[in-house]
């Protein structure tokens, strides 16, 4: 009966966040303050982890952090974060992430990721009507730890950049591929 419902839950909460359509300037969970405070701490601590994050945070036109995003599933998942686009160090925007996801899955967690926007074309894309779905419009790379380890900036040449980091929890499987990030107006 108690799996019964929890999967019912988390079908609910996924079919919710697949099925709302993107309102422009929803409101967000988290003060802005807040929300900014804790995008610059991610970045930072991305950036001592990551010797690449930190020598192309410099060249990035603008870098969009989700400090916490919360990833369950049992059979559906969904996820949820708030996160704050930071130009020249400050918070010029909000945004949150959402995404649903169907197939074999079980368990849940916590994760941050840092996108860094290599061109004014890319910074344009989150603003669209209907919210910037990840592998759709620019080409987005994730950088896992051995592309980060052996990787130049020189070599690099697409639009953006993501960095996962901080998982805490047990899930299979972890990848930003189909998030839907919108625009929102912080509390």
């Amino acid at each position: 009966m108690t799996t019964t419902w929890i999967a019912g839950v988390l079908a609910g909460t996924a079919l919710i966040c697949a099925a709302r359509p993107a309102v422009a300037q929803d409101k967000g969970k988290t003060e802005a303050a807040e929300l900014a405070r804790a995008a610059q701490s991610a970045l930072q601590q991305l950036y001592a982890r990551v010797p690449l994050a930190k020598e192309l945070g410099p060249k990035a036109h603008a870098i969009l952090v989700f400090p916490k995003v919360t990833k369950a599933g049992l059979g559906i998942g969904g996820q949820y974060g708030e996160g704050a686009l930071l130009k020249g160090g400050t918070a010029v925007a909000y945004y949150k992430t959402t995404g649903a996801s169907f197939g074999l899955q079980a368990g849940g967690q916590q994760y941050g990721y840092a996108m860094l926007f290599m061109n004014a074309k890319a910074v344009e894309q989150l603003d669209n009507k209907n919210g910037f779905e990840v592998g759709v419009g620019p080409s987005v790379v994730l950088v896992d730890e051995g592309m980060a380890k052996t990787t130049t900036t020189s070599t690099l040449k697409d639009d953006i950049y993501a960095f996962v980091f901080g998982q805490k929890g047990l899930m299979a499987g972890l990848g930003i591929q189909g998030n839907k990030i919108t625009r929102i107006t912080p509390k």
